[in-house]
């Protein structure tokens, strides 16, 4: 218990904590939309996703919409609690002179978000791939009724080694740093036009947070929208079918050669949906439990000074 006070005392333990809650929120609220994504991403099929969501459900069962999700919430409790961490830590490495006190600026707060995307994606990128796998798996596939994602991850891990589950890793990294430079720039730009001096005092409502993390999800994911694809094709890939495509570039002159430009857009619509619905939830549940730990904190603090 006293480790447990001593941990949210601290900066780091609120960080990791309201992280953790904003990061499973972000899950419960967007994964079926973005089982669509998948599915739209990896199809030659020009199908919209009501089309996709109506047959997966009429031939798989609304369940298969949920499917891979275990992989992704087990371990975005972790994730999330590091990338808020890393981004506060970064965010002021990069912004030295601004006093302590004081909100980094848009310079810290961009640089500090392109290297938080870099660092995470060496947690990401498994996950993602494992989850890739089950998400794409119908009920015709032989393992699809016995396979979890623990189970996908040591087929991976004893046929291919860290290469195979680790495939994609470059293109998540390529996706995912200048993506969270705009993520955390459009949500501090965005909540501080909302709601002038909340970036210092951090009084900001909750529709605030809607609005600006729900824009922020929308601006990262169209800026990175295309390498999400690829990096959907390279890690939808398995040893056992043969490796269609040999890399990044082999993937985006095959997959714009054989479907044409538009394929590196198919599935915007679904993805910018889930995007605002899952970045509003994620830094609203985030600021909630922050501020809810914080309180709590100091409220315990003051109760044993005055026990004193």
């Amino acid at each position: 218990m006293e480790f447990w006070r001593e941990f949210l005392a601290s900066s780091w333990g609120r960080e990791f904590v309201a992280g953790g809650f904003g990061g499973m929120a972000g899950i419960l609220t967007g994964y079926p939309l973005d089982t669509l994504r998948i599915r739209q991403q990896h199809s030659s099929n020009k199908g919209s996703a009501s089309a996709i969501l109506r047959r997966v459900v009429s031939t798989e069962g609304p369940f298969a919409l949920y499917r891979g999700m275990a992989a992704p919430l087990a371990s975005v409790t972790f994730q999330n609690a590091i990338v808020f961490q890393t981004y506060a830590i970064l965010s002021r490495a990069f912004d030295q002179n601004t006093k302590a006190d004081d909100p980094p600026s848009y310079k810290g707060v961009t640089l500090g978000g392109i290297g938080t995307g870099a660092i995470q994606s060496l947690l990401l990128s498994p996950v993602e791939l494992v989850k890739i796998r089950l998400q794409l798996q119908s009920k015709t596939d032989t393992l699809a009724n016995q396979s979890g994602p623990v189970h996908i991850a040591r087929i991976i891990l004893r046929t291919q080694g860290l290469r195979g589950i680790y495939r994609g890793l470059g293109i998540t990294v390529l996706r995912d740093a200048p993506a969270h430079g705009v993520y955390f720039f459009t949500y501090e730009y965005i909540r501080e036009q909302l709601h002038p001096g909340c970036r210092k005092n951090g009084q900001e409502n909750v529709r605030t947070m809607l609005l600006a993390g729900g824009l922020a999800g929308v601006a990262s994911w169209i800026c990175s929208y295309p390498l999400d694809v690829i990096k959907t094709r390279i890690q939808a890939q398995s040893q056992s079918s043969n490796l269609k495509y040999s890399g990044i570039v082999d993937c985006f002159r095959r997959s714009v050669r054989e479907e044409g430009y538009n394929v590196m857009w198919r599935g915007l619509g679904t993805t910018v949906a889930r995007a605002f619905v899952v970045n509003g939830a994620i830094f609203t549940a985030y600021e909630t439990a922050l501020r809810f730990v914080f309180n709590n904190n100091n409220h315990a603090a003051i109760q044993t000074e005055n026990q004193l």
